[in-house]
């Protein structure tokens, strides 16, 4: 990674902060939502999308570790209100379901 990346790595991780889904409805009504899967980088899809790194996106969208947000899935956040995290590359909003921590017994 280079210098100016590793500088826009950490302004993104930087800018990156808990939402909830109520927060994030508007932005899916405009269509402007991107789904980051669980196990996938959040800053570094943030990254490509800020790059405009078309085959990365590309790769990723076709694996489906990135994908524009569907109805089905906002309707599953709007019933369980997971937690979410976000980052704005605009004109997008990246959003990304945080895996359960496991319990401390």
């Amino acid at each position: 990674m280079s210098e100016d990346q590793s500088t826009l790595y950490a302004k993104l991780l930087g800018e990156t902060a808990p939402i909830s889904w109520q927060e994030l409805q508007p932005f899916f009504a405009r269509g402007a939502l991107l789904r980051v899967a669980s196990d996938f980088d959040l800053i570094e899809a943030a990254l490509a999308v800020a790059q405009d790194d078309r085959d990365k996106v590309a790769a990723w969208l076709t694996a489906g570790q990135l994908a524009k947000l569907e109805v089905e899935q906002a309707q599953d956040w709007q019933a369980r209100d997971p937690s979410l995290w976000a980052v704005v590359v605009r004109p997008w909003v990246l959003v990304q379901e945080r895996a359960a921590r496991p319990g401390l017994h």
